[in-house]
């Protein structure tokens, strides 16, 4: 069975000016990085703050285009335009397959939408093309429908169906984060991008949350890319784990064997400094 996610040599480079009036310089946030992502695994990925796992992350989401390389999902390139008649269409009907749930659940949700809203915005802009992934357009939910998978969500992540007449200043810090994992949810993704979903909240609320995606992965027979510079939260969500440093893949492998038998110095010396 071939793997669900699979990155080929990935690169992301952004241009920066040094001063008001100094030269153009380039930063070179992921370089040539390969990894694939099985059907109902967690990768996780690790390194230092600035290492690119969220760039890389961000790029696998469909949420930033790569400078090289290339990234498939279900066997379809993500950003070949080639690849697809209708290009536009291809993208919506990605949403139903890949979602991403942010670091911070403050700046992630809009202010002035009510939470049932947000939950089912993602429905209503790609509606279209939720039945079908190839871009052809198929059956329309109707307004009643979306409704009700926006409540449903918002039930199975542990908040009542009343939240959804609610705005996010309402809710706490981990209350948003389920709001935010719902609206993740709710197009019924294969691949969902975790990108450091516990770093803001307090260490009580983190092991809800936790426990809460892994629920949510069981149930929805979901896949993962966990990002995060927490070790013991990237051993505790991960079947497998990749390191970076300076933007570059330097070591993968099972949890079990990266965090028994390191192999590369710079992951032996993110385990000591725990």
């Amino acid at each position: 069975m071939p793997p669900l996610v699979q990155i080929r040599s990935i690169s992301k480079n952004f241009s920066q000016r040094r001063g008001l009036f100094g030269a153009r310089g380039v930063v070179h946030a992921v370089r040539e990085v390969s990894l694939e992502v099985a059907q109902g695994e967690t990768l996780g990925i690790v390194g230092e703050s600035g290492c690119g796992k969220s760039t890389l992350g961000r790029m696998a989401a469909g949420l930033l285009e790569p400078s090289g390389g290339e990234i498939l999902i279900k066997g379809k390139s993500l950003y070949d335009r080639k690849a697809h008649a209708d290009y536009r269409a291809f993208r919506a009907s990605m949403a139903g397959v890949v979602q991403m749930v942010f670091q911070d659940p403050y700046s992630s949700l809009n202010p002035r939408m009510r939470i049932g809203e947000s939950v089912t915005e993602p429905l209503r802009c790609s509606r279209a093309w939720l039945a079908s992934a190839d871009g052809t357009p198929a059956v329309i939910p109707d307004e009643a429908l979306i409704t009700k998978r926006g409540l449903d969500m918002l039930e199975r992540v542990g908040l009542g169906s009343d939240a959804a007449t609610r705005y996010p200043h309402e809710f706490s810090g981990g209350q948003r984060q389920r709001i935010a994992i719902a609206r993740a949810l709710v197009t019924r993704p294969g691949f969902v991008v975790c990108d450091e979903p516990t770093s803001s909240l307090d260490a009580s609320v983190q092991s809800q949350v936790l426990n809460l995606l892994r629920t949510m992965q069981d149930e929805l027979k979901l896949t993962y890319c966990f990002i995060s510079h927490d070790l013991a939260v990237i051993r505790h969500m991960s079947d497998r784990v990749a390191v970076m440093y300076k933007g570059c893949l330097v070591e993968e492998g099972t949890t079990e064997d990266i965090f028994t038998a390191p192999r590369h110095p710079y992951t032996r010396l993110l385990l000591d400094s725990v």
